[in-house]
């Protein structure tokens, strides 16, 4: 079944209103990444400052504007309010009229617009937290194969067998892991992630989103390891608090299972460029510890670890967004393959 609405006249006013829709959906997901790794609830209570709990008035909650009047500073306590905030939201606006763009005003927006949804918010709790939360993707996997249904059985069954094969590759690739390294090799959440990406955009789209994530996220792992000493952010551990930090602490080397020469100050690039290799390949497999008091596990990424959640989403959305260009751009067996006919 296919289905389009074209606003005519009014189309500015629409494209408008789809991008303010955007502003407004990514000021909620400020609120889904905030509280969702802490496992509170997105809806109670309202909107307030992390920092002095000041509730926040409705102009103070309008997207990028009241950040903009505020010039970025708590009304109540004074306090710095992160431009994330304002970068989440414009990301989600544009990526609002990126999929207008890709998809006209026809169904297929809608789901897409959905997967923007719940990959903003995945893609930043992975790079804060390094976790997937099931409670995202799990009702995104269903979410993914009952917006299909308006599209025809074919539709439905793509998104079944998509979600499927995605998470059982994946499934598989962590089991290898484990036999092989002894250790995880792959992260809990990435599977179901998959799973969601296969559900809405098909079995076809996957060997494209393996391709360009781990693409993408070994070129600027490596650059990012050459340059800064880590492939990905630090963990919770290792995050100093300045106002209790010394300046000894302070001072002090975060843990690294890298050797102390790649990561001593004033060391060619070249030659870090020439260690981040075999970094990556033989030390990108993160250590997991019990609690000695609560028995959970508890890990905290390696130097070389990346998340990689992130690079997932983005290929997803390239997958989706520039379909009709991979097919324009390579041959069109590569292109199938990576899941540019769509």
């Amino acid at each position: 079944m296919t289905f389009t609405y074209a606003p005519g006249w009014a189309e500015p006013l629409f494209i408008l209103f789809l991008f303010f829709l955007g502003l407004c959906f990514g000021s909620f997901l400020n609120v889904v990444i905030a509280r969702v790794p802490e496992g509170l609830s997105i809806v109670r209570p309202g909107s307030r400052c992390p920092k002095c709990g000041h509730v926040l008035s409705w102009y103070e909650n309008i997207p990028v504007l009241s950040w903009l009047g505020l010039r970025g500073k708590c009304r109540g306590c004074g306090m710095p309010i992160s431009p994330r905030y304002v970068l989440v939201e414009l990301l989600t606006g544009l990526l609002f009229l990126a999929c207008l763009k890709r998809f006209d005003w026809a169904y297929p927006l809608v789901p897409a617009l959905v997967l923007v949804c719940l990959l903003v918010p995945l893609t930043f709790i992975d790079l804060e937290h390094w976790i997937l939360p099931l409670s995202l993707t799990v009702p995104g996997i269903v979410a993914g194969i009952v917006l299909a249904i308006p599209l025809g059985q074919d539709a439905v069954v793509n998104a079944v067998v998509g979600a499927s094969v995605g998470f059982l590759t994946f499934r598989f690739m962590e089991y290898v892991g484990w036999k092989v390294f002894k250790k995880e090799a792959l992260g809990g959440g990435d599977k179901f992630l998959v799973a969601l990406l296969g559900a809405f955009l098909g079995w076809q789209s996957l060997l494209g989103i393996l391709f360009f994530s781990s693409f993408q996220g070994a070129v600027v792992g490596v650059v990012m390891l050459a340059l800064t000493g880590r492939a990905g952010p630090r963990g919770e551990e290792e995050k100093v608090d300045p106002s209790k930090a010394s300046s000894e602490e302070e001072a002090e080397e975060p843990p690294s299972t890298m050797t102390w020469e790649f990561t001593k100050p004033g060391l060619p690039w070249w030659k870090r460029v020439a260690l981040v290799i075999p970094c990556l390949l033989f030390q990108d497999i993160p250590d997991v510890t019990l609690d000695e008091e609560t028995g959970e596990e508890q890990w905290e990424p390696e130097a070389t670890n990346i998340p990689f959640g992130p690079w997932l989403a983005l290929a997803g959305l390239e997958i989706m967004l520039l379909g009709p260009w991979l097919s324009r751009v390579f041959p069109v067996e590569v292109a199938m393959m990576l899941g540019g006919t769509q």
